[in-house]
C-alpha cells in the first residue's frame, strides 16, 4: 500500500523520539493512504514553519496484519472503541505509551471532533451526544509505534513526481476561485485541497493531473455549488 506523510520536509529515516505524544493513537509516525489529506497536513505545517510543503511517500508491507510478531489495532470507523481509545491516548501521562500496539489504524479526530473530544473530556458533553456528532467522512490514518513497526514502512526515494504538474493546475485556480467565489485565498486553498476532485487529481490511477487547469476548474467548481 502506498501510504503518504506531509510536512515541511523530507523525513526518509523516522526518529520515533521525534514524535509528539498525546495524539489519537499515541506517540508515533502518522502516515496516510489518502495523498490529499497528507497534502492538507503539508500545507498547515508549511503555514505555521514558513517553509515549503512537502509529502513524503512509502510502500507500507500489508503483511504487517497478519505478522504474529506485531501487534495491530485497526478501526473500521468512529465507534466506541475508537472514541475509549483516542481518550486514553489523548488523557495520558505524555511520559510513557497509553498502549503496547506496534501499528494502529483507523479515523482521525479531525479539528472539529478534537473540539467536541475536548468538551467529552471537560464534561460539557455526554458520551452519548459526542457518538451522535460524529459524521462519516473521508479521513484515514496508520500510527507506526514501535521501531519494529517500522520495518514495515518502506521509503519511497524517487517517487514518480506529480506535484509539479498539481501546483501548475493549483496556482491559476486558486487565483480563479477566489474571483469567482469572492473568498481570500487561505479559504480558498483550504476548500481547494480538501475537495474530492483534488483527491482524485492527487492520485496518480487517475491520470486527472494531464488535464488543464481550467479542466479541473470546473470540477471543482460543480463540487462547490
Amino acid at each position: 500500500m502506498r501510504v503518504y506523510h506531509g510536512s515541511d520536509t523530507v523525513v526518509s529515516v523516522v526518529d520515533l523520539q521525534k514524535c509528539k505524544p498525546s495524539r489519537d493513537f499515541g506517540r508515533g509516525f502518522y502516515v496516510t493512504k489518502l495523498r490529499f489529506q497528507a497534502e492538507n497536513m503539508a500545507q498547515r505545517v508549511a503555514r505555521f514553519s514558513k517553509q515549503t510543503p512537502v509529502i513524503t511517500e512509502y510502500e507500507f508491507d500489508e503483511y504487517a496484519y497478519e505478522d504474529t510478531d506485531l501487534k495491530v489495532l485497526r478501526f473500521d470507523d468512529y465507534n466506541e472503541e475508537w472514541l475509549d481509545f483516542v481518550v486514553l491516548n489523548r488523557n495520558t501521562d505524555k511520559r510513557r505509551q497509553a498502549h503496547d500496539y506496534d501499528i494502529v489504524e483507523g479515523p482521525v479526530a479531525d479539528d472539529r471532533i478534537s473540539r467536541n473530544v475536548s468538551k467529552y473530556l471537560q464534561g460539557k458533553i455526554s458520551r452519548e451526544e459526542f457518538l451522535k456528532m460524529l459524521q462519516h467522512s473521508e479521513n484515514h490514518q496508520i500510527c507506526f509505534c514501535t521501531i519494529n513497526s517500522l520495518q514495515m514502512l518502506n521509503y519511497v526515494e524517487n517517487p514518480k513526481d506529480i506535484e509539479y504538474e498539481i501546483s501548475e493546475i493549483g496556482e491559476p485556480l486558486l487565483e480563479q476561485l477566489v474571483l469567482d467565489f469572492d473568498i481570500d485565498e487561505e479559504i480558498a486553498t483550504d476548500k481547494f485541497y480538501s475537495s474530492k476532485t483534488f483527491a482524485k487529481l492527487a492520485d496518480e490511477k487517475t491520470e486527472l493531473y494531464k488535464k488543464t487547469w481550467q479542466e479541473i476548474y470546473e470540477l471543482v467548481k460543480q463540487e462547490l455549488k
